[in-house]
């Protein structure tokens, strides 16, 4: 059992027989009242994302999870597809519940797969990754990196970020997977 004193970010928790994911929570203390705790959940099954809030000391089932590396091979519109890489087992999981980290991946990229209760249900990302721009207009002459401003670029994953006007198609860079943010040129 966990309690909620023990919770830690991307933990997984067992309410009513539904897995989340505890993306944030805060513990709060009013004045007056018992003591509560505030957290933002993810559905596994279907990436759905709640705010919930818990009496303080409530107990839960922990969620036996496990990280096993594999290939993405492809999506196809309603599975994305996966091989262990050991095993060479395929395995395919609903589009829908990976469809955030698929923007983040290549064919055959190496990936976490994230195991719930001996059932694939998400992918676990990196920090960063480094991907090559594929489409983005062309910087203006006078355009420089002290100059500010940004322009879309869609990623050879087909994910559309801001990046600055100096970067062209070709460039590779990092962008961090939890916000979509560009961070700098690889």
């Amino acid at each position: 059992m966990v309690s909620t004193n023990q919770f830690k970010n991307g933990n997984h928790i067992d309410v009513e027989g539904t897995v989340f994911k505890i993306l944030e929570f805060q513990h709060v203390k009013p004045g007056k009242g018992g003591a509560f705790v505030r957290t933002k959940l993810r559905r596994a099954s279907d990436g759905n994302v709640i705010d919930r809030t818990f009496r303080a000391g409530e107990k839960f089932r922990a969620v036996r999870t496990e990280a096993r590396k594999m290939q993405f091979l492809y999506a196809d519109g309603t599975d994305a597809h996966f091989m262990d890489s050991a095993s060479y087992e395929q395995l395919a999981i609903p589009e829908p519940a990976v469809k955030d980290a698929l923007r983040w991946t290549k064919p055959s990229d190496e990936v976490d797969v994230l195991f719930i209760d001996d059932q694939p249900s998400d992918l676990q990302l990196p920090s960063s990754v480094e991907l090559e721009v594929t489409d983005t207009e062309p910087g203006l002459r006078g355009d420089t990196a002290s100059g500010g401003g940004n322009k879309p670029a869609t990623l050879e994953t087909g994910a559309v970020v801001q990046v600055p006007l100096f970067v062209n198609v070709g460039d590779r860079v990092k962008v961090q997977t939890a916000s979509g943010d560009y961070m700098s040129r690889a």
